[in-house]
Formats: C-alpha cells, structure tokens, sequence
C-alpha cells in the first residue's frame, strides 16, 4: 500500500486526506497545531454552538455541498433566509446595489451612495473607451479608472474586504474576479461584462449552511478519516521535508516520517519554505502576505433588525467592517437562541481587521471586546440595545491577499510540480478562500498525487524526458 503525509489539518488537508484514503492509500495527517479544521471553529454559548469561522459554503460549486452529502449530513443542510445586507456610506444604512462583487451593473441604483459629480462620471462609463489589459491590474484601481473612487471606495472595498479582509486596489484582478477579468481583457465597458458575468438565476440557493454551524464539517470529516484507518497526528510540526531514493522524508524533529507521497495543505507561508529546495517559484509562494482579522461574537437583545447583516467601508468606523445578523440569516440560530434566551434576543458576528490593520488587533482581548461593542453601539438602530454575552476569535494570519501576478504564480508552481511527482500543493493561498474552493484544490492535489502514484514507485528518479515517456506507455 502507497504512503502520503498530508501536511495541514485544516478542512483542505482533511479533505484531501479523505480523497487518498477512498484510493487506497495510507495516510497520515500531521497539524502542527493542537485542533484540527483550520479557519473553521466554533464558540459556544449557554450550550448554543455558533461558527466563528466561516459560516456557508457556495451552494453553486458542486464540492462542499457533496461533501456535506457524502459524509451523511444533506439532512443537516440549510439555506440563508432572504434576508438582504445593507450598507453603511455617511453614517447612514443603505440598501445594497445590485453589483458583481462590488462592480456595479445597475448605475442608476448607485444615486443614494455617490455624490452628483461622481454619479455623473459613473453613468458615463459605458460610453467611454476601455483598453483591452495586456496583463493583470489590480481590481480596485480599474474599477476606480472605470467608475471613479467613490464606487471603489463605498461598494467594491466593503465587498471584498468582506471575503479576502484586503484592500481593493492591492488585490489582483485576475485572481479575485477571473471570469470577469477574462471578459475585460477585451476592452469595453466594465458594466456590460459585469452584467453579461452575472450568474443565471435559477432559483437554486446560493449559500448553504449547517445546523449546528459549519464547523461540523470537521467534525464529521474527521470520524470519516478515523473510520477508514487514516493516522491523525495534531501538534506535529514538519521542520524539513526532502526527497529520499524511495520517496520523501519530512523531519518532525525527534523522529523522521518516510513516505511516497506529500501533500502540503498549509498557509503559503510553510508551504514555500518546506519547497524552498524543490521549487524555484518557493520563495514567492512564502512571501504571499496574509490578513489577520477577529470575530466577535454578540448575542444582544432589542435590536429588532430584519437584515442580514451591514457592510461597512473603510473609514465609516475605526475598527468594524461587517456585521452579519446570524439570527436573521439562519432560521436554525434564531429557533436555538429564543429557545435559550427567549424572543427578542439576536446573534451577531462583528468582524474586525483588514490588511494593513494590525494593530487594530494587537489590543488586549477586553479591550477589543469593549472597543467594538462601543462601536457597534454607535450605529442606526443599536439604540438601547442589551448585550447579554460576547466572545473573540482572533484568527491570525488569515487569509491570503492575492497580489497583481498571483494567477502567474500559481501556473508556475503547477509547472514545477509537474516536474517533482509525489508532491502537491493545496488550500487557500492558490485559488480561492472558500470552501468550496479549498476543496477543490484538495481533490486536484489528490489526484495529482494518485496518478503519480500510478505512474510508478519512484517517479522522481526519472528525467522529464523519461516521464513523458512512461505517461504514454
């Protein structure tokens, strides 16, 4: 039986793990840290189990809702309510414009944020020339030459800044919208590509969720991975990793593990300089830089609010960028909250820094706490409202900000591990930040690993030449 050390035990590592397990591999699963599931977790209040992690999956990519299915739990499955987010510009809310991502494709929606001059310069987008892009801009400063600042400032930044915790114009247009950048790269107007992009409605929901939180899934992947045989070993760091006449061989610092085949699910960071001696591309990929950010977790009672949550650009308010309204979001914790504190009460997730923003984060716990229920007590409607419990998560070193060139970068390093079998890379630092996208490059590292695997015993003892060769026979 083939061997794989799958570095990482957040949901990509365990995932991938599943995947060679299916195949007939042995595993093992290292994590340096002592749990398992990465950016996923929870907190729990008065016995009510609350994600602080991510909270849904992208209902429209077929591979977290299959394995929610596959590990038994499609009766667990939820859909958002439709509730909508609103936006705070000017110290007051707004109903969200209908946009792609924050690129607007209805300007006339946008006459509430902008001012009349930048109004006027957005309603004539269509009507001025747009250069075709040679190469990758950064999102932020094109929709700005497109639209004008105020639209990047009040309704692209919030956006964003609520999924990569980043700043629009340092973010890569290719990477974060690359349908859409596919279609700009020919010039034109960017609202009519956005529009033309819009996915086609069906009806079909677009988020999914579980009862109980997100953060099940780990929990359920990791009895899946108990189940089939594979070794779990959480805090085990990997301090080297290097190729030996028979496979690979990582350093675990008193002990040495050998096996045929790794596969590396951690944050760019360890991943490069683990491959610094393997892949010419290591060094960029470790110097990748990451967002921290904090959830705090409110159940509060008298805010009455039936929206799902409010987006706030930078420079509305010192420290708080989203709120999202759990208990409106999710029928599942508004039933489980009345049932522990009773009507009128609601769950609320603040989420705090973006990049760029540390010390925002560096203040001590209590302080955090206090600093952002002041602020959030400062917004339209929080008037009188009772905080009745609050927790932090702190998750440092977050997420991936995706540079101009990052799409380049990662072509490079799939080029390179073409040239090294018995090594693969997945998670969230090469293509995207969501589950469904996490998951997707654990099944693409799996079978990468699987057919090198196929391919022969000691696939890094042939030359390329002879790789070739041995792919056709």
């Amino acid at each position: 039986m083939t061997s794989v050390a799958v570095v990482g035990g957040g949901v990509t590592g365990l995932a991938a793990a599943r995947r060679l397990l299916l195949a007939g591999a042995s595993v093992t699963v290292l994590e340096q840290g002592p749990r398992w599931g990465g950016k996923l977790d929870r907190t729990v209040v008065d016995d009510l189990a609350l994600d602080t992690g991510a909270e849904s999956v992208l209902a429209r990519r077929p591979e977290a809702v299959a394995l929610i299915d596959a590990l038994g739990l499609a009766g667990e499955r939820v859909h958002p309510t439709a509730a909508k987010p609103q936006l705070l510009v000017g110290g007051r809310l707004h109903a969200m414009p209908p946009s792609l991502q924050g690129v607007p494709t209805d300007v006339d929606a946008l006459a509430d944020l902008l001012d009349a001059d930048a109004l006027a310069l957005a309603r004539t987008e269509p009507d001025r020339p747009a250069r075709p892009l040679t190469g990758d801009v950064a999102v932020g400063r094109y929709v700005e030459e497109r639209f004008g600042s105020q639209v990047t400032d009040r309704l692209l930044e919030p956006l964003l800044g609520g999924v990569y915790a980043g700043r629009s114009r340092d973010l890569s247009f290719a990477a974060v919208m690359p349908a859409l950048f596919a279609r700009a790269r020919t010039g034109g107007s960017l609202l009519e590509h956005a529009r033309a992009s819009l996915p086609v409605r069906t009806g079909a929901p677009v988020f999914a969720g579980l009862v109980g939180g997100v953060s099940g899934l780990v929990r359920a992947l990791l009895d899946d991975l108990r189940d089939r045989g594979a070794e779990l070993r959480p805090a085990t760091a990997v301090r080297g990793l290097a190729r030996t006449g028979a496979g690979w061989r990582l350093d675990l610092g008193p002990e040495a593990l050998d096996v045929d085949a790794v596969l590396l699910a951690t944050p760019a960071g360890p991943a490069g300089r683990l491959t610094e001696e393997l892949l010419p591309s290591a060094p960029a990929l470790a110097a990748i830089p990451y967002a921290s950010v904090a959830v705090v977790t409110l159940v509060v009672r008298g805010l009455g609010s039936d929206r799902s949550g409010l987006l706030i650009p930078p420079g509305e308010m010192p420290t708080v960028k989203a709120l999202t309204h759990s208990s409106v979001k999710w029928a599942w914790v508004r039933e489980q909250a009345e049932r522990t504190w009773g009507p009128g009460v609601d769950v609320v997730r603040a989420s705090v820094g973006r990049a760029g923003e540390a010390a925002v984060l560096q203040l001590p716990d209590e302080d955090l706490l206090d600093r952002t229920v002041a602020e959030v007590a400062t917004l339209p409607g929080w008037e009188g409202v009772q905080v009745l419990h609050r927790r932090l998560t702190r998750w440092g070193g977050a997420l991936p900000q995706y540079r101009i060139g990052h799409r380049d970068l990662v072509a490079d390093l799939r080029a390179e591990l073409a040239g090294t079998p018995g090594l693969a890379l997945a998670g969230a630092a090469l293509d995207g930040v969501g589950i469904a996208a996490c998951l997707a490059s654990a099944d693409l590292a799996a079978t990468s690993i699987l057919d090198d695997l196929d391919r022969g015993a000691r696939p890094h003892d042939l030359s390329p030449a002879a790789r070739r060769q041995e792919s056709q026979r």
